[in-house]
């Protein structure tokens, strides 16, 4: 069991690491189409950056999860593990079939959704209702996953295939759903990181993490409503959606406040290397949340909506927070900093660059949507070519950008996959 569950860990960290180099090398391939398509054009690029980000943060997410609630399915592991590499076996041999995000054969869906059962099982079997506000965090995740999933599947229902509008809509909503139900378990993980570190109980059973569980549960339930802003339904579900969403991150931001204030200066620097983490996701949900307002406007929605702002408001959520928070996770569990100084200094400096890299990467996603959407909505008459002309030089930011994170992951998840041993279990 423990050689799996170190297996499971690894195999969560080499997602990290394809999603940033099938990511960059997907902008090369945009940017640079005759270089690349000749060996793998962007079209190959693109799905396997997007399944293996997606993966990352599932994955990532239940493997914390397995080792902080010591509630582990080496059954799920393994299905889990075999299912994603003969999906990406598939997309190497140009085999598709699937909707965004899930583009690979449909048939994989299924050893997927065995696997995700047994987790499930192994997991709610040992709830009590007295569990601690973190427990019930994770287990309304792991639940509305599954929901999700199964919603994403819909379209092999005939009846919503007969309409594409119906089709779209449910996947769009599927899909914003889903992120709700990985964020609620990533949030646990970050109450359990804030009590750890600051051996206090206190961000466990405190009313305002309570609220934050029952805000998080409403918002994966709701905040749909701005994934289908396109789609013809009634204004007041957009506005709700969008007010839902946005009180979670400020509650969030609230109680990581209230934890860096209470801490003390030693325990801070016993736990330098997952404060840090913390501090970045922190950050980094400041400026989402900023982004994320202004895109809530509908004057400026209108500009944005499906431009590069939207791809920089994703790659802000899921590389600033959610993967600094699994980062932290990962590190608690092997004890990061306890290992050389020397080492610690390399992923202090790989969080710098990061940060410094996903600030230009992000800036330069913005101004290329801004650009773009100002050129495509109020200049009907503009050809898309030259539209992409004004936005290239951006794009080439971005890409370059790229290349940083790319590193300062890479530095990190490479530290990591060495120390995996590290991770003690219950039964060492």
């Amino acid at each position: 069991m423990i050689q799996i569950d170190r297996l499971f860990a690894r195999f969560s960290l080499s997602m990290l690491m394809l999603s940033i180099v099938a990511g960059v090398t997907a902008s090369f391939a945009y940017l640079f189409p005759a270089t690349f398509n000749g060996i793998l054009p962007f079209h190959q690029f693109r799905p396997i950056h997007a399944s293996a980000a997606l993966f990352w943060i599932i994955t990532g997410a239940a493997c914390c999860v397995s080792y902080f609630s010591k509630r582990r399915s080496a059954t799920f592991m393994v299905i889990w593990m075999v299912s994603i590499v003969l999906i990406f076996i598939s997309y190497f041999f140009n085999r598709y079939g699937g909707r965004e995000y899930w583009e690979f054969p449909p048939l994989l869906n299924l050893p997927l959704l065995i696997g995700w059962l047994f987790f499930m099982a192994a997991f709610i079997r040992k709830f009590s209702e007295e569990a601690p506000v973190y427990t019930w965090m994770w287990t309304s995740g792991i639940i509305f996953f599954l929901l999700t999933f199964l919603e994403q599947n819909l379209y092999h229902v005939p009846w919503f295939r007969a309409s594409f509008l119906r089709e779209v809509t449910v996947q769009w909503k599927a899909n914003g759903s889903m992120v709700g139900a990985w964020n609620q378990m990533i949030n646990g993980l970050s109450v359990v990181l804030l009590m750890v570190i600051g051996n206090n109980k206190g961000p466990a059973i405190s009313k305002k993490a309570y609220f934050l569980f029952f805000l998080g549960l409403f918002n994966l339930m709701f905040n749909w409503g701005h994934h289908i802003y396109n789609v013809p339904n009634n204004n007041w579900m957009r506005g709700v959606a969008y007010g839902v969403s946005m009180t979670e991150w400020i509650i969030l931001i609230l109680i990581i406040r209230d934890f860096r204030r209470t801490l003390d200066h030693g325990r801070k620097l016993r736990h330098l290397v997952v404060y840090r983490f913390i501090s970045a996701a922190e950050l980094w949900v400041f400026a989402n949340l900023f982004l994320a307002l202004l895109m809530s406007i509908p004057a400026i929605n209108r500009h944005t909506h499906g431009t590069h702002i939207t791809v920089a408001h994703a790659m802000g959520t899921t590389i600033g927070i959610n993967t600094m928070l699994l980062l932290a996770a990962f590190g608690q569990m092997m004890d990061i900093d306890q290992i050389a100084d020397r080492t610690k200094r390399w992923i202090l400096f790989a969080i710098r660059l990061n940060n410094a890299s996903l600030a230009v990467f992000w800036l330069s996603l913005i101004l290329a949507g801004l650009l773009k959407g100002y050129l495509t909505v109020d200049h009907a008459d503009a050809v898309f070519s030259e539209v992409m002309l004004k936005v290239r030089p951006f794009l080439e930011a971005f890409t370059a950008s790229g290349l940083g994170v790319m590193i300062a992951l890479g530095i990190i998840a490479c530290i990591y996959l060495k120390n995996t041993g590290r991770i003690s279990y219950e039964d060492d």
